[in-house]
């Protein structure tokens, strides 16, 4: 059908004969000669008719509605100098149809318009009812582009490095201690179930054990959880698992795959090795294990300093086994009014959002503190104050926001108002790429709601060796990589011995018999001679919509679903006849709660 694409002529194609195929984006007649953008999935060249060229050519073009399919013959001629479009790749050339086909013609109107001209915000359900057209848009397949090429310059990488791409199981059992699976009932086996993977975590431990040493894998997951503007029911990974190799060999592989990435993709060459932080550090300066490193605005704890005050906000937060921390702003004396951070104003709200009861502070004056909230001032003396104010490293005009209670809900209130801040305060550098790797996480914590310990990461990670003695308080062996605040990667090295398999899952509160029933399998294929070996997976939905600049992994998928987990295109989930949940030995007990 065509010789060309719309978005590859030069002037080095001046006089040639082509084909083209494509959509009409826009149409215009200038003084009896109409002009026609048409555009492909490589871009938009001009197209001229006249009528001194072909009548009826020239009468086809006067009904063109944009979108409109059609096919284009014509030879390529260069644009007068005065008429090029330096905007555009193809703008020095034009091309003077001869012949015009209608392939298809659009009937209705369209709901927004597609042209690059035209592009303009178009609320997201419309976006995702009519995903054929938005799929049209230059952002979306400027995106779609971007990320065939990240998957692309991976599988070239991990296929230099020796990994071999190995296809995991979709249908496999429904284990513990992870999300919540989507379920899938078997016909064949009355009342059983398959769960679509969260991960194929287990499959890959399983192919180190099998010998392959080096496996990855482009891998669709399914997690049924609320959804956020990152997060998706179904997604794909990056799957990686390696045997033999040191945790510090297994991150030196991954910065090498990233920057080469970034290199490809955006041209920029990333520094290497990049930082680790350790969990408990990261939760100390920045109250997260996902900090965002490019700005400061870190945390200090102050508790030994106002542990003995009389303002019982903070005394009774420590002697409670709390903390105090502070988060020096500067220049917040100018830059943020009482009221902002008051009930009522939006500082407090971010506080309160995140579980705080509000936030104390303190403004930093050249006599001295001058603290806005008496108690505070009164029960500071001047050593304290100097002290505190020391601590802080807080000059004149800084302003000191504090958060005292539980280390969690500190942490949480101080990281979010942190990050607020950041922005609000246009805090944080453009163009700026902040890898760390946060390590040594905990491996268990507690679960206040079903009073046992679990897994942080998943069970399978595996502790220091110097802690396996005292699971309760191990640090595991597993790293997260963090950009610019945000988790795009997280891993392990995996427990490799049946033994210490079956300690940690009694250490979770798993008896050996539901040990053995849930992962019988694995325990008996870490006996059978496992390897040392660890792994990481990448979220690429995540991953390409960083380097996309978008602020939704929606844009970076061809056909995602909602926050409500819905597809707006092909209104799913949908009902399904009766007889086929009869077939499948299910019936279904919901009860539509706009009917009782």
């Amino acid at each position: 059908m065509r010789t060309h694409y719309c978005g590859e002529l030069r002037s080095t194609h001046g006089h040639q004969e082509v084909t083209l195929c494509g959509w009409v984006d826009r149409s215009r007649d200038h003084g009896g000669v109409i002009f026609i953008d048409l555009r492909d999935r490589t871009g938009t060249v001009q197209v001229t008719v006249a009528p001194e060229g072909s009548a009826q050519v020239f009468h086809q073009a006067e009904q063109l509605r944009n979108e409109t399919v059609l096919r284009i013959s014509g030879h390529v001629r260069l644009r007068p100098e005065e008429s090029v479009n330096p905007k555009l790749p193809t703008g020095t050339v034009e091309v003077v149809a001869t012949d015009l086909t209608v392939l298809n013609s659009i009937q209705g109107a369209l709901p927004f318009a597609v042209s690059v001209h035209d592009e303009e915000p178009v609320r997201e359900e419309l976006r995702l009812r009519h995903r054929y057209l938005d799929l049209r848009r230059q952002r979306m397949q400027r995106n779609l582009a971007l990320r065939h090429q990240v998957m692309q310059t991976a599988r070239r990488f991990l296929d230099e490095q020796g990994f071999l791409e190995v296809e995991t199981p979709m249908l496999t059992r429904s284990t513990p201690e992870g999300a919540r699976d989507y379920l899938v009932p078997s016909r064949v086996c009355g009342g059983e179930w398959f769960a679509l993977p969260q991960s194929p975590q287990l499959f890959k431990q399983l192919l180190m054990v099998g010998g392959v040493e080096r496996y990855y894998q482009l891998a669709r997951c399914f997690r049924d959880e609320d959804l956020r503007a990152d997060r998706q029911p179904e997604f794909t990974q990056l799957d990686l698992e390696m045997s033999f190799l040191s945790q510090e060999q297994i991150l030196a592989i991954n910065e090498h795959l990233v920057a080469h990435i970034w290199k490809t993709a955006l041209g920029v060459q990333l520094p290497i090795p990049f930082p680790r932080l350790g969990w408990s550090e990261a939760m100390a300066r920045y109250g997260t294990d996902c900090p965002d490193t490019r700005y400061g605005l870190e945390l200090t704890d102050v508790s030994d300093l106002v542990a003995d005050l009389s303002f019982k906000v903070f005394s009774q937060a420590v002697a409670r086994g709390g903390v105090v921390k502070c988060l020096a702003i500067p220049h917040g004396n100018e830059r943020l009014s009482n009221v902002r951070i008051k009930p009522g104003g939006d500082v407090f709200a971010e506080a309160t959002t995140a579980g705080a009861r509000g936030l104390a502070y303190i403004r930093v004056r050249d006599r001295g503190v001058l603290d806005t909230i008496g108690a505070i001032k009164d029960s500071l003396g001047p050593e304290q104050a100097r002290a505190l104010l020391e601590r802080c490293g807080a000059e004149p005009g800084t302003l000191l926001l504090f958060g005292a209670g539980d280390a969690a809900t500190v942490n949480k209130a101080l990281d979010r108002v942190r990050q607020f801040l950041a922005r609000e305060l246009q805090l944080i550098p453009a163009n700026t790429w902040n890898f760390v790797w946060v390590v040594d996480f905990p491996l268990l914590a507690w679960n206040k709601d079903d009073q046992r310990l679990e897994a942080l990461h998943h069970p399978f990670c595996a502790p220091h060796p110097a802690d396996v003695h005292n699971l309760a308080q191990a640090r595991a062996q597993a790293y997260d990589l963090v950009l610019n605040g945000l988790e795009v990667a997280g891993g392990s090295l995996r427990i490799h011995s049946a033994t210490l398999q079956q300690q940690v899952l009694e250490a979770m509160g798993f008896s050996a018999d539901e040990a053995r029933r849930q992962f019988g399998f694995l325990m008996d294929a870490l006996a059978m001679g496992a390897p040392p070996h660890g792994g990481i997976a990448y979220g690429v939905d995540r991953l390409v919509m960083l380097l996309a600049g978008e602020e939704s992994i929606r844009d970076t998928i061809a056909f995602p679903k909602t926050q409500q987990a819905r597809c707006p295109l092909t209104a799913a989930p949908g009902s399904v006849d009766p007889d086929q949940l009869k077939e499948l030995h299910v019936a279904s007990t919901w009860v539509d709660p706009d009917s009782t």
